[in-house]
């Protein structure tokens, strides 16, 4: 999903500043490729050594999210998949819970707030503007959730309907093209937006197709109606220039995981259909 805004570059800078005048950083630590080392002896940048900060909107179900309420304990294939790659590079993996806005307009990444961001972020050509991607580690698409009853066949029917969506990004813009006659209502994240239809404050959610269909498994009241192919791929995000030999580092283990098929191991446990 593009999960997010269009935010300027300069607004990413000085929220950047911000962040760090605020004590946002991890430490205060200024991400560059002379910062800490990995076990193996390789110079990642890192702002803490031997472990991997990774920035992340949580939660956002199977993607990353908190293995119990209040455990502090994450978990996902976006976990799952960077815990591995983690391991490859002989480093330990801590996720950071993070605001989706400053981690895709570049700001968290800039101020030092983590070695990297991983939340379901859509590779996008204006993203690119303040943020250097990995390769795609995930193919998506859209999708329109609604609860079984609403008489919604597709997105033609939400005419005059509140649709639920996260502010700022692809889901949203979809939205905006095609839902013709929908109120939309913006929510900061799917913690919010999922309790938000089944308290019946919307109709439907319009939002990437792995999310929803976590919603239609965990309650059967709600199943997805209608499917859009968008293109989109996920990747994950380095500071702009900054993290180059990280960014390496994580692409060669993502396309061993691949060719190893451990990566498929992970998928399966998220995604897959068979029982």
């Amino acid at each position: 999903m593009e999960r997010r805004s269009k935010i300027a570059y300069g607004l990413a800078l000085a929220a950047a500043a911000t962040l760090a005048l605020a004590g946002c950083s991890g430490g205060g630590a200024t991400p560059t490729e002379s910062g800490s080392a990995a076990a193996g002896g390789t110079d990642y940048g890192l702002i803490t050594a031997g472990t991997l900060t990774v920035c992340s909107d949580i939660p956002y179900k199977p993607f990353e999210y908190e293995e119990s309420a209040g455990s502090g304990k994450y978990t996902g294939f976006d976990v799952d998949l960077l815990t591995a790659i983690g391991d490859k590079l002989g480093v330990k993996t801590q996720f950071q819970v993070t605001n989706f806005d400053t981690l895709q307009s570049g700001a968290a990444l800039l101020a030092g707030q983590c070695d990297m961001g991983a939340s379901a972020m859509t590779i996008t050509d204006e993203r690119k503007k303040n943020i250097d991607f990995s390769d795609g580690y995930y193919d998506s698409l859209q999708s329109l959730l609604v609860k079984t009853d609403s008489g919604i066949k597709d997105i033609n029917g939400l005419s005059g309907k509140n649709v639920g969506v996260q502010q700022g990004t692809t889901g949203e813009n979809y939205a905006k093209e095609h839902a013709k006659g929908a109120n939309l209502v913006q929510f900061s994240d799917d913690g919010v937006l999922w309790p938000a239809l089944q308290g019946g404050q919307i109709d439907a959610i319009l939002q990437d197709l792995p999310v929803n269909l976590q919603h239609e498994k965990d309650d059967a009241s709600y199943k997805v109606v209608e499917t859009y192919k968008t293109d989109e791929q996920y990747g994950f995000a380095f500071a702009k220039g900054q993290k180059e030999s990280l960014r390496k580092a994580v692409n060669e283990q993502l396309k061993a995981l691949k060719d190893n098929g451990e990566y498929k191991k992970i998928y399966d446990k998220y995604f897959s259909t068979s029982k």
